[in-house]
């Protein structure tokens, strides 16, 4: 339980915990929890933990756990606990909520059994719950019961904030400038074009430091795709806490990616007024404003992108600009209040026999 899915989930619990008519537990399949704020939040946690992979006693378990508890709702939030909220649903006349769509993947094989599993669990779905309007569409999600809700940033989340110099000190960063990307070290994410466009700047000038955060960015395949003359111009970091503190210590953000539905790591970027750039496609075409937030460029470029990083080092006063659009962006159109006035919406839709 550790990715932006998560940190929404997350978000999203401690917004409604406040709520005196809401009533919630809730149930996770991995023991372990990154985000610590939870077990802040009082609720009972159920630990489903699947024993074998085809481990069907994980369905008889889930129903007791609703049969105690009689939810009007079930929200999940991928595809497999969709499957297992199925029968539950069916026979306790429980609402599904289905937030499994939280990218928006470029194509699919329609022979593989994980998009028959979507579609099943769009058929008992009461409203399906997307985060992009890219990602509704790419999964093919039925209309009349789907809605797409933008993930929000809670800006009490900056409250905290380590300042540039106590970062700069942790990790040893002596050059003027700082470019990050946050993201797992994952397949749908293009780690190589981000240190590729890295190695072109670094062929031309030395007064950058490149940060990539994320889980398994700190792995020997990570490390390997950068060569030895460069490695002191990195911090791979692996998965950290304090996410905030470090992007800003950044003055740049990068997102490289292949497919994304709403990125976490750029409302983050943008919330901290940092200027962006990512790779166009999916959700990411939602959120950054080309040339007014940041810059969007093709995927698979790393040319294009060390362009684009070379334009905001050479042009402080545009990165700026880009940071403050980006910032008022998240307050306007992203905000955590946003997102939680959406989602008990839906809820009420959900226990009305309301489609959306």
């Amino acid at each position: 339980m550790a990715g932006g899915k998560e940190r929404r989930l997350v978000e999203l619990m401690r917004a409604i915990r406040a709520r005196p008519n809401v009533e919630f537990e809730l149930v996770v399949m991995d023991d372990e929890i990154h985000y610590q704020q939870v077990f802040d939040l009082n609720i009972k946690i159920h630990y489903l933990i699947r024993t074998a992979k085809r481990d069907i006693s994980v369905f008889h378990k889930f129903y007791k756990i609703c049969k105690n508890f009689r939810p009007d709702i079930i929200h999940c939030w991928d595809s497999m606990t969709a499957v297992y909220s199925i029968p539950p649903c069916r026979l306790l006349n429980i609402k599904l909520i289905n937030g499994l769509i939280a990218d928006a993947p470029g194509k699919f094989n329609f022979f593989n059994r994980s998009w028959f599993r979507v579609k099943l669990t769009f058929f008992f779905s009461n409203i399906i719950v997307g985060n992009s309007k890219a990602g509704l569409k790419a999964y093919h999600a039925p209309q009349k019961k789907s809605i797409y809700i933008y993930n929000g940033f809670n800006f009490d989340r900056l409250n905290s904030v380590a300042t540039d110099c106590v970062i700069r000190q942790q990790l040893e960063i002596n050059t003027p400038y700082v470019i990050g990307m946050v993201a797992s070290f994952a397949a749908n994410k293009d780690y190589k074009t981000y240190y590729n466009a890295a190695q072109l700047i670094l062929d031309r000038r030395n007064d950058i430091t490149f940060l990539a955060i994320g889980k398994k960015t700190d792995s020997e395949a990570s490390k390997n795709l950068i060569p030895e003359k460069y490695k002191s111009h990195f911090r791979l970091l692996g998965k950290i806490s304090d996410i905030e503190s470090f992007v800003g210590s950044m003055d740049i953000c990068v997102l490289s990616t292949f497919t994304e539905g709403i990125s976490n790591s750029i409302l983050e970027y943008m919330a901290l007024g940092k200027p962006v750039i990512a790779s166009l496609g999916g959700g990411t075409n939602e959120i950054v404003e080309d040339s007014k937030t940041g810059f969007l460029i093709s995927p698979l470029n790393p040319e294009e992108l060390a362009e684009k990083i070379e334009i905001l080092l050479n042009d402080p006063a545009l990165g700026k600009e880009f940071g403050r659009a980006g910032q008022e962006r998240i307050k306007s159109k992203f905000s955590i209040d946003h997102m939680v006035k959406e989602y008990l919406s839906v809820y009420e839709s959900a226990l009305m026999n309301n489609l959306v």
